[in-house]
C-alpha cells in the first residue's frame, strides 16, 4: 500500500473537492458541457499542461511529457456529462440547473483526472507522454464516437488507454476489474402496433384490438432470453415505456399503442439474435390478431472488453496503491453500458471500478435523484491514475 502517495493526495483533497462540488452544482448534459469544459481547460493550463479544446465538440485533451527518457504514450479518460434527472439531495451544492444532475459521478471522475494532472505536473517522474482525455456525452449521446471521429488517437497517439468508474456499494479504497467482457452492449428497441380501434363497450367484436397484441407481445418477449439465447450466455430484454389510449375516454379501444425498452448483451451474435427476434415476434403477434407492427432497434454502446495485458497493468497499479487484499481481479461482468468501449475497440486498454463506500449519501445507486459522489474517494481515484502512470512509464519500465 502506497500510504506516502495517499497522504500527499489527501493534502490536495480539499481543493479538489471544491472543484467537484462546483461541477456538481452546474451539471451539463452531453455535448452541452461548455462551462465544465472551460473549467477543465483552465485548470489544466494552470497546471502547465498543453491543452487542446473542442475535441469531439466539447471534449478536452491535455498532454504532459515526463522528465525521464521514454517513448511510450498512454491515455487516461474521464467523462464530464450529467443526466436529465431532478436532484433531490438537498445538498448546499445541489444542481442549480433545473432537471439536470450529476447522478452518475462524472463530476468526481473529471475531478480525479484533474487531480492526477495536477500531481503529475508537479512530479513528472516518468518516461513518455500522458494524454488526459476529458470526454463529453458518455450518457448515450455519442461522446466517445465523436472524439474518435475527430481523430482523437491520430492527433494524440497512445499505446494504451484506460478508464475508471465509481461504484456505490464497493467499499471505499477498493478496486474491481476483469479481463474480457466487463460491461454490456446497450441497445434500445421500440414497436408501434396499429389496429382499427373502436368502441370498447358497444362493438369490440368489430375492432382489431392492439391492447391484446401488446399483452401477448410482452409475454412473448420474455421467451427470447429464456428460449433463444443459450443458457450459458447473458442477455437482458426489459420493457421501459408503454403508450396508448386515454384515461379520459376509457371506453375507446386505441388504434395505436407503442412500447419500448432496453436490450443488453455481450456477444455480437446474441445482439443480432435479439434484434431479429424482437422484430419477428412483433410482426407475428400483430398478424395473429389482425394488426400490424412497426419495430425498430437502435444500437447504442458496444460491449466493453478489457484487454489482457492492460488489465494486468491496471490490477498492478491498484495493488501498488491499496494492497492486493483490496483489489478484485476477477469481478463479475455487469450489464450496464459504457461508451469507453468504443475507445477500447480503437486501442488496447482496460476499465476499472473504484469503491464509493456503502454508508451515508453514497449508499444511493447511480442514476438516482439522491446520489452524490463521495469526496473521500478522490485521493484513491487520483492515486490510481498516478500509480497507473508509474506502472506504465515509471523508472522500472
Amino acid at each position: 500500500m502506497n500510504e506516502t502517495l495517499l497522504t500527499s493526495l489527501r493534502d490536495l483533497q480539499p481543493g479538489l473537492a471544491a472543484i467537484r462540488q462546483d461541477i456538481h452544482a452546474h451539471p451539463e448534459i452531453g455535448m452541452e458541457e461548455e462551462r465544465t469544459a472551460a473549467l477543465v481547460a483552465a485548470k489544466l493550463k494552470e497546471f502547465g499542461l498543453e491543452v487542446t479544446e473542442g475535441v469531439g465538440k466539447t471534449g478536452v485533451v491535455a498532454t504532459l511529457k515526463g522528465r525521464l527518457p521514454g517513448q511510450r504514450a498512454i491515455g487516461l479518460r474521464a467523462d464530464m456529462d450529467a443526466l436529465l434527472i431532478h436532484e433531490a439531495t438537498g445538498l448546499p451544492y445541489a444542481s442549480a440547473n433545473q432537471g439536470k444532475m450529476h447522478a452518475c459521478g462524472h463530476d468526481g471522475h473529471t475531478t480525479m483526472l484533474l487531480g492526477a494532472a495536477q500531481y503529475l505536473s508537479q512530479n513528472p517522474d516518468f518516461g513518455g507522454t500522458v494524454h488526459f482525455i476529458f470526454q463529453p456525452a458518455e450518457e448515450g449521446r455519442g461522446g466517445a464516437v465523436a472524439m474518435l471521429k475527430d481523430k482523437l488517437f491520430e492527433r494524440f497517439p497512445v499505446d494504451a488507454v484506460y478508464g475508471l468508474h465509481n461504484q456505490p456499494g464497493l467499499p471505499l479504497g477498493q478496486f474491481a476489474t476483469r479481463t474480457g467482457p466487463s460491461l454490456a452492449a446497450s441497445d434500445g428497441w421500440e414497436v408501434t402496433f396499429s389496429g382499427t380501434g373502436g368502441h370498447g363497450g358497444a362493438t369490440p367484436h368489430l375492432s382489431t384490438d392492439v391492447t391484446i397484441v401488446l399483452a401477448q407481445f410482452i409475454m412473448a418477449l420474455q421467451t427470447i432470453v429464456s428460449r433463444n439465447v443459450a443458457a450459458v450466455e447473458a442477455a437482458v430484454i426489459s420493457v421501459g415505456a408503454i403508450e396508448g389510449g386515454a384515461f379520459g375516454s376509457t371506453n375507446v379501444m386505441p388504434a395505436k399503442m407503442r412500447i419500448g425498452g432496453t436490450a443488453r448483451s455481450y456477444l455480437p451474435e446474441v445482439r443480432d439474435l435479439m434484434e431479429r427476434r424482437i422484430g419477428e415476434l412483433a410482426h407475428s403477434v400483430a398478424a395473429t390478431f389482425g394488426c400490424t407492427a412497426e419495430p425498430s432497434y437502435r444500437r447504442g454502446t458496444t460491449a466493453l472488453f478489457n484487454h489482457p495485458e492492460q488489465t494486468v497493468t491496471s490490477i498492478a497499479a491498484a495493488t501498488a496503491l491499496v494492497g492486493a487484499d483490496k483489489v478484485e481481479p476477477n469481478a463479475a461482468p455487469v450489464t450496464g453500458g459504457e461508451d469507453f468501449a468504443f475507445m477500447l475497440e480503437a486501442r488496447p486498454g482496460s476499465f476499472v471500478f473504484m469503491g464509493q463506500g456503502a454508508g451515508g449519501a453514497t449508499s444511493e445507486g447511480l442514476h438516482t435523484p439522491t446520489y452524490n459522489f463521495n469526496d473521500d474517494a478522490i485521493p484513491y481515484g487520483v492515486g490510481y491514475w498516478v500509480s497507473l502512470v508509474q506502472q506504465e512509464m515509471g523508472e522500472a519500465r
